[in-house]
């Protein structure tokens, strides 16, 4: 295999060591294989809660990979909440790391990629990495790059943004509500009208301190950006925008409507609360995981057109340290990943007969699946008395398209997302990156302003001819118009280098 070429270093050195007789002088011992060659360790720090059986899991990995490559890793897991400030102060201090996480939301990929953390990966996609290049939507791959350069493996997934109304199923039925053709925040008015009168005991729009009112825009920094329809790329503040101010509007009339409960801006998300309506990041199928999540059926429809921009498409990527002593070994592995069906799945799921079960694939849904891409012969049962032991995000360890699929979803379940991504729309500003350095002191007041203000304005709790005044009062003093000059100043760059 081609790892058995590999230079026997670790254990030259030990003999080295016991030869000249300073053994304590070598400060690590690197793990020798039985015929003596030197086993690759990497660390690949992931977001997530740790799980019972992670290390039975990772054994079996370590087999498996160790035979195909030559490779082990050890798997750092970090809580959601403290994942992107214990990433950066690693980071900061340079310790030791092969891979990490990285997106647009958490241990933030454009920023580490500017600042020269994450390893360039060009060369290696021409050689240890070429199969899964190959295999990744190209666009993921362009959204990856900062600078032309790729610092980061996108686990493939949905590639678009795609806001939702989730309605409850028990109401659309009860009251025949044409949810489907409700997109925009006022088609919403009659039904929540009507709830309130015939469902007393229900909240007609539920909302929570996390949620944000529909934004057509493309916010670069929020809340500086884009709008979707700009084919002029003119940099405007978001709550400057005609379009921002009318849903505001809209907002707070249904707040005092009494549409939107009362403790919104403070709200975390109370399951046990009926609701009629309340918006979700969407994706195909997304109605099974959030009925699941809530207990009961629930139906959804698009409030916009899917916009395809850095920020989606950056939502999951694996980076390398550029710092790694073992960056070849690091690209092989993390295209074993992202190639091979077994080691992908059992990432996933855990270890066949333990944690899932194979169900077939039969008779009608087989025959209509057939010649669809990303369809496998074999769907997933779940243990139920094993699976709270193992369960990882799908897209946290690689792309969505290499797993199979539970049984209660349709066997062509990634074919569908192939055919979203396929149509979603690529915004005006898709392939801009913002160099936040000449202004990074105004950006970073940007984000404790907004939690003042924000939260208040999007659910409708304050009146947004009050507030947003006293919003745009306290952007200016932090400099925003030096922020939207800048951004423009890039913007323009950028359009010519397309034209």
């Amino acid at each position: 295999m081609k790892w058995r070429h590999r230079k026997k270093a670790a254990a030259m050195g030990m003999i080295t060591c016991l030869a000249a007789g300073i053994l304590s002088g070598c400060k690590e011992q690197a793990e020798i294989n039985e015929n003596g060659e030197e086993v690759v360790w990497l660390t690949w720090y992931q977001v997530g809660d740790e799980q019972k059986d992670d290390q039975m899991v990772l054994d079996a990995v370590n087999d498996y990979t160790f035979e195909k490559i030559g490779v082990k890793i050890k798997i750092e897991k970090i809580g959601w909440s403290d994942y992107s400030q214990k990433m950066q102060i690693m980071i900061n201090t340079n310790d030791s790391w092969d891979l990490c996480f990285t997106s647009s939301w958490t241990n933030d990929y454009l920023q580490n990629a500017q600042k020269g953390v994450y390893l360039e990966l060009d060369e290696y996609l021409e050689d240890e990495g070429l199969e899964m290049y190959e295999a990744i939507d190209s666009r993921f791959w362009e959204a990856a790059r900062v600078g032309g350069k790729i610092y980061g493996i996108p686990s493939e997934k949905e590639i678009g943004s795609c806001p939702m109304w989730v309605f409850t199923k028990e109401y659309v039925d009860k009251y025949d509500i044409p949810y489907e053709e409700i997109h925009n925040l006022e088609d919403l008015e009659p039904w929540l009208k009507l709830i309130q009168e015939k469902e007393p005991d229900v909240v007609p729009m539920y909302l929570t301190k996390d949620y944000s009112a529909p934004a057509y825009m493309d916010k670069i920094v929020d809340p500086i950006g884009i709008e979707y329809a700009d084919n002029t790329l003119t940099v405007q503040n978001l709550f400057e925008t005609e379009k921002m101010m009318s849903t505001l509007r809209t907002m707070r009339k249904y707040y005092e409507a009494g549409y939107i409960n009362k403790d919104a801006p403070l709200a975390s998300d109370d399951k046990a609360v009926k609701r009629f309506v309340t918006k979700g990041d969407g994706h195909p199928f997304a109605e099974i995981s959030w009925g699941k999540d809530l207990g009961y059926e629930v139906v959804a429809s698009p409030i916009m057109e899917t916009q395809i921009t850095n920020e989606s498409a950056r939502g999951a990527l694996t980076a390398i340290n550029k710092n790694s002593k073992h960056p070849k070994e690091a690209v092989e592995f993390l295209n074993l990943v992202n190639t091979d069906e077994y080691l992908r799945n059992l990432l996933n799921y855990g270890i066949e007969g333990v944690h899932w079960s194979r169900v077939p694939v039969e008779g009608k849904e087989a025959r209509e699946a057939e010649g669809k891409p990303y369809v496998y012969d074999t769907k997933v049962r779940l243990n139920q008395e094993k699976k709270q032991d193992y369960s990882v995000p799908y897209w946290v360890q690689g792309g969505l398209f290499g797993t199979y699929v539970l049984e209660n979803e349709p066997v062509d379940k990634w074919a569908v997302f192939k055919e979203f991504n396929d149509a979603s729309k690529a915004a005006p500003s898709l392939g801009f990156d913002f160099n936040i350095e000449p202004v990074k002191a105004e950006v970073a007041d940007f984000r404790s302003i907004l939690d003042e203000f924000g939260k208040a304005l999007y659910t409708g709790s304050v009146d947004p001819d009050v507030y947003v005044p006293k919003l745009l009062k306290k952007l200016d003093a932090a400099g925003v118009d030096r922020v939207i000059e800048e951004m423009q100043r890039q913007v323009d760059a950028w359009k010519q280098t397309k034209e």
